[in-house]
């Protein structure tokens, strides 16, 4: 099968509501009720079938919940998009699954994976993070911005006050 965003005319970027409205307007100009001609009714009917299945693989693909192991790779830039909107949505999780479809990670990609971990809580593996983007840059001050940040609060966290916020958080998720 070919790539379902392919089939659609979208990037393997597109939202779920840009991928309905796509799949509606493609549907609207091949559905086979549309052709009178025989022949051209079956080709109809043959693309329409592709359009579904490239409409149910792509909306799944899309999803935020998307578990899938052969999900397409994604460039950098691609990743960070998708992770920002995720990360507007109040979706740290889903982020992160978009910044692990990419391959080529570059400092702004470290950047965007410490800011994630850093809405996660999870300080530590954050400032790893800040401190690769840094290692690519050294002189973006962003990125060493983004390191001192997590540096700080890892090290609140270690505090006594710090470890039971963070054993009552795990109680109250529960």
């Amino acid at each position: 099968m070919n790539n379902p965003f392919e089939v659609l005319g979208l990037k393997g970027t597109a939202t779920p509501d840009e991928i309905r409205s796509a799949y509606r307007t493609l549907a609207r100009q091949c559905h086979p009720d549309m052709i009178r001609d025989p022949a051209g009714k079956e080709e109809a009917q043959m693309r329409m079938v592709a359009l579904n299945l490239a409409y149910e693989e792509a909306l799944r693909l899309a999803s935020p919940r998307a578990n899938n192991p052969v999900t397409p790779v994604l460039s950098s830039a691609e990743a960070i998009l998708m992770a920002q909107r995720a990360m507007a949505r109040d979706n740290p999780e889903g982020a992160l699954r978009s910044l692990i479809r990419c391959e080529v990670r570059d400092g702004d990609w470290y950047y965007m994976q410490g800011k994630v971990l850093m809405a996660l809580e999870e300080f530590d593996s954050a400032h790893q993070s800040f401190r690769q983007a840094v290692r690519l840059d050294p002189e973006n001050n962003v990125y060493r911005a983004g390191a001192l940040a997590a540096a700080v609060a890892h090290q609140k966290e270690q505090k006594f006050p710090g470890k039971v916020k963070k054993v009552f958080r795990g109680i109250v998720k529960r």
